[in-house]
């Protein structure tokens, strides 16, 4: 007698978009199949400003933001490269560079990242402190139809994903705005103090959705 067992993975989603203050996403093993798609306000950007924060010990490269469209599966991507010791922002799939970051393992670390489509800047501020403006890609909005995943890196528009690329640790405060962030929001945000919240992104009221393993937990803090 043979017996067939199928195992169905049902995608956990958010009835209605969550608070989830004090709260962080967990990718607890390496895999391709595990990650969270977040589902933003808008779909076209001219202006763009990411916050995270991210906690891993992964001795590896790996994602840490990934929006892929149709025609550019790294249209905002932010990956860290680990054989170059740099967080790659990748803008319309161009890439620049930050290299002499203290990215310590086991440590809670903010990143923002801004870009201008009229002049193609972006700019990383690691940990709260500004880096170098640099140019990238200009002339062209982001358009979507735009997906949005952490824990995975899409090399296609919403897959393509590979396991030695895939985040590992836990990540919380996501944010994204439709317009350059000002250093002083920015500041706010890394001392987590009192800041305008992502208008695409809101991580107080988060539509998101998770596939396989990925879990919702109080954000680990530090006893003072």
């Amino acid at each position: 007698m043979r017996f067939l067992l199928v195992l169905v993975m049902l995608a956990t989603c958010a009835a209605s978009p969550q608070d989830l203050s004090r709260k962080m996403f967990t990718f607890p093993q390496q895999t391709n199949k595990a990650y969270v798609r977040l589902n933003p306000t808008k779909q076209d950007f001219s202006f763009v400003t990411v916050c995270h924060r991210s906690f891993t010990d992964l001795k590896r490269s790996h994602v840490l933001f990934s929006l892929a469209t149709p025609s550019h599966t790294n249209d905002f991507l932010i990956f860290w490269d680990n054989l170059n010791k740099e967080v790659e922002p990748h803008i319309r799939n161009q890439k620049a560079e930050y290299g002499w970051l203290d990215y310590m393992a086991n440590m809670w670390h903010s990143v923002c990242t801004t870009w201008d489509s009229g002049s193609g800047l972006v700019q990383l501020w690691f940990d709260g402190q500004p880096l170098t403006r640099k140019f990238i890609s200009s002339g062209s909005n982001i358009r979507g139809p735009v997906i949005i995943v952490l824990g995975q890196e899409q090399d296609s528009h919403g897959g393509g994903f590979d396991i030695k690329q895939s985040f590992v640790g836990m990540m919380s405060d996501v944010h994204m705005w439709d317009y350059i962030l000002s250093a002083c929001e920015i500041q706010k945000y890394v001392d987590e103090r009192n800041f305008t919240p992502g208008n695409v992104l809101n991580w107080a009221a988060l539509d998101y959705q998770i596939i396989d393993r990925v879990l919702v937990e109080d954000k680990l803090m530090t006893c003072q």
